[in-house]
């Protein structure tokens, strides 16, 4: 009998990165279905190659038996097929309602879209998560003005206004609370009962079990195995996403950080997502922060560098508080911050490299009422751009010019001027081939030989393992855990965070 929904053979390469190496993958209407994996397995890339987001270097996607050839997100969803990821598609500007009917707007009438005829039809769909909303939705509200939980309904349903007979969440419950999660569950089911295929991604594992009929594992880009829910237990589950083979044990690389300075140091820090945190890192140290995506990391480090603001808690750096309500003044007292988005925070792409370099120098500059100069601009960028080996053809070129591994290295290589104490790095090895992210690594070490405390956030558990000396790990805004020496392996890090999740709400 052939699969309502049936893919093989799907590879995708980034540079010399494999994401997907002939993953399979095959699904029943009316089916909910679970895709497993731990970070960097593949099933993202898997389901953005269904969706029309990523197209693969080779693949065979059928739907109900016909061969689907996807150009783009719009093939896909005239084909019925509707995703829900982390990364928002929503315009803060605009209200709930009218974010929910753009691009499927009823015909034009008299040369003007009927208005009211698309957010009628969009409404019953914002309707179905009233409980979720406290039980009233926010149809008029902008966009801008909702929580993070509330933002992630908005998504969901506006897949649902586009009435799908397939439908993606990957990791769509990651920043909603308990209730909201129940409330999508039940209409999951609903979904499911009318037919519509659901294939759910999640590390919550107890979401998974009640939930879903199947579950297929992904490992390294391939498919390993697919297996009954109701007769897979939760131990077999992780055992097929994390493997055999453990990482080896580590070895201290620094000489002993245990023994040096504490540089920083957090005490009951509290802001949006963030919960209660306290840790300390001392000079020379890596200390990364993992567990499963969403979780509120980046939040962590964008309350350090001054981004969001603090709400309690303390921040201590080389034994003086520290209290930075804007990112100018995390800089005056040592911070630097690498974020997660080169595109969007960490570079000005259309703008030449020596001003991308220079930035952070020219800022102290300005604030400290010294002459700039045109001759400093260049001289604080090429020491920029030899100490992180950044390949590029002028430093008169646009910034955006560059590959996306040597644009990394432009994001770390703008601070080394100003010697930072502390630096902040939110997934800064996230889309870059393998030899960049090595040079990566070696960066990161060398600036805690340096004398600086590290603080890598990743959604790589392997890049964790590799370079980090210990690991805290996060579930819902707050420190659940910490791993190091010996016992910071993959599989160690993936069952902790599973582990939390499975118990969870």
């Amino acid at each position: 009998m052939t699969p309502f929904l049936e893919m093989r053979g799907v590879h995708k390469r980034y540079g010399g990165v494999v994401a997907a190496d002939g993953a399979d993958f095959s699904a029943e209407r009316g089916e909910v279905h679970a895709l497993l994996g731990p970070n960097g397995s593949g099933k993202s890339t898997l389901l953005k190659v269904l969706t029309g987001v990523v197209a693969p270097d080779a693949a065979r996607v059928a739907i109900d038996g016909r061969p689907l050839s996807v150009r783009g997100p719009r093939d896909a969803l005239r084909a019925g097929v509707a995703a829900v990821y982390q990364e928002l598609s929503l315009v803060d500007e605009l209200s709930v309602l009218d974010n929910l009917v753009l691009g499927v707007e009823p015909a034009r009438r008299l040369g003007f879209l009927d208005r009211g005829r698309a957010r009628a039809a969009a409404r019953p769909a914002l309707d179905r998560f009233a409980e979720a909303f406290g039980g009233r939705p926010p149809a008029e509200a902008p966009v801008r003005d909702l929580a993070p939980g509330e933002r992630q309904l908005v998504e969901i349903c506006k897949a649902l206004v586009r009435e799908p007979s397939i439908l993606v969440l990957d990791e769509a419950t990651a920043s909603l609370r308990s209730g909201q999660v129940e409330v999508l569950l039940s209409v999951v089911r609903e979904l499911a009962d009318r037919g519509v295929l659901v294939v759910f991604t999640s590390h919550r594992l107890a979401e998974v079990q009640r939930i879903s009929q199947r579950a297929t594992i992904m490992r390294g880009g391939r498919t390993v195995a697919t297996v009954p829910i109701p007769q897979t237990d939760e131990g077999e589950l992780v055992r097929l996403m994390v493997g055999e083979l453990a990482a080896p044990k580590r070895e201290d690389r620094r000489g002993g950080p245990a023994e040096r300075q504490v540089r920083l140091k957090v005490s009951n820090l509290a802001a949006d997502r963030v919960h209660d945190v306290s840790f300390s890192v001392r000079a020379g140290e890596v200390l990364g922060v993992g567990g499963l995506q969403g979780q509120g990391q980046s939040e962590l480090l964008a309350t350090l560098f001054g981004v969001l603001r603090r709400r309690n808690g303390t921040v201590r750096v080389d034994g003086a508080d520290v209290h930075a309500s804007s990112p100018a003044q995390a800089v005056a007292a040592g911070f630097a911050y690498v974020p997660g988005n080169r595109a969007t925070e960490g570079l000005l792409l259309r703008r030449p490299l020596v001003e991308n370099l220079a930035l952070p120098s020219l800022g102290r500059r300005s604030r400290l009422r010294l002459p700039l100069s045109r001759a400093r601009e260049l001289a604080s960028a090429r020491e920029a751009a030899v100490r992180v080996n950044a390949r590029y053809g002028s430093l008169d070129e646009p910034a955006g010019s560059l590959s996306g591994g040597n644009q990394q290295k432009a994001v770390v290589g703008k601070w080394l001027p100003g010697r930072p104490r502390i630096v902040l790095m939110d997934d800064p090895l996230k889309g870059i081939d393998v030899g960049a992210k090595a040079e990566l690594f070696d960066l990161v070490r060398g600036l805690a030989a340096d004398g600086a405390a590290v603080v890598l956030s990743s959604s790589d558990d392997r890049e964790l393992t590799e370079v980090c000396d210990r690991v805290l790990v996060m579930f819902e805004g707050r420190v659940t855990g910490e791993l190091s020496g010996p016992e910071l392996t993959e599989d160690a890090l993936l069952a902790s965070a599973l582990q939390v999740h499975g118990n969870g709400p």
